[in-house]
């Protein structure tokens, strides 16, 4: 036996290569997301369990969960059926009052933004202007509605003129306020490079005042969806309003509840959407 034999060579030991990422544990990716779920979902339920033992009593007056659940289930199932006339699905009507809405609050946006840079940069159009608008603004917006019924003789611009006026002063006002308080440094830098004119409102005040503009803008939405709401129930048509008030005049107080849960959750949404196109331009600066 040959005892000066080569030992054999040992099996290279297995290199561990560690894993690029951690795969995080499940419940640890879905505890953001309850956090944010679980708190209002719980207090949604505990709302429609009082609502239900509210509404179940013999002297009660409006109907509990359950049965508008069973009146309107047609009507929560469908909302895109259109059988003609004014007889179509919640979509539509919502679709109609959207639609009114977003002109009447783009002709107030442009209005107000240009209005407000006026009264923000001239001290004699505030002195002059101001006033004026203090005292029209407090006009409740239905108010408005006789008067653009006589002007315009139709209800659609009416409608519109409603919105307009109703959503306009929260942007004057907030973006005129914005404008006198872009910070002295920002003028003074401006001043420096002699930047002046048409430049200067591009670079140094609009920058500056965004916050302040679509503080006023998120207002003006909600003013706005407030208004058409009202309005609609006057000048009849297709529009939430209106589904409201005739569902009013036929005793469906299960098609008002519906209603109304739409009208809140578009007027969300539609919080929501102002709020996020201000946190995009303005790159999540807020106005103090």
């Amino acid at each position: 036996m040959n005892m000066l034999a080569p030992k054999p060579a040992a099996a290279p030991a297995a290199i561990s290569t560690p894993e690029p990422f951690a795969a995080l544990p499940r419940a640890s990716r879905l505890r953001p997301i309850l956090a944010q779920v679980l708190p209002p979902l719980l207090v949604v339920l505990a709302l429609v369990a009082l609502w239900q033992f509210a509404a179940s009593g013999p002297n009660a007056t409006l109907p509990p969960p359950t049965k508008v659940w069973a009146d309107a289930r047609d009507l929560i199932t469908d909302p895109f059926f259109d059988n003609g006339g004014l007889d179509k699905g919640l979509f539509w009507h919502l679709l109609a009052s959207l639609q009114r809405v977003a002109l009447g609050f783009a002709l107030a946006a442009v209005a107000g933004i240009l209005v407000g840079l006026l009264i923000g940069t001239s001290d004699f159009a505030m002195r002059g202007l101001d006033p004026i608008f203090q005292v029209l603004r407090t006009v409740p917006p239905l108010a408005w509605l006789p008067l653009s019924l006589a002007a315009f003789r139709e209800a659609q611009p009416s409608a519109i003129f409603v919105i307009f006026i109703t959503s306009i002063w929260p942007i004057i006002i907030n973006t005129a306020v914005g404008v006198r308080n872009v910070p002295q440094d920002y003028r003074n830098v401006a001043a420096v490079i002699r930047l002046r004119g048409p430049a200067f409102f591009w670079k140094i005040v609009l920058p500056a005042a965004a916050p302040y503009i679509f503080t006023g803008l998120k207002i003006g939405i909600g003013l706005s969806w407030l208004a058409i709401i009202a309005a609609e129930m006057l000048i009849g048509g297709v529009g939430i309003g209106f589904f409201i008030w005739d569902a009013w005049n036929s005793s469906n107080l299960s098609d008002i509840i519906v209603a109304l849960t739409y009208v809140g959750l578009v007027g969300f949404a539609l919080d929501r959407i102002v709020a996020l196109a201000g946190r995009f331009a303005t790159r999540g600066t807020s106005a103090s």
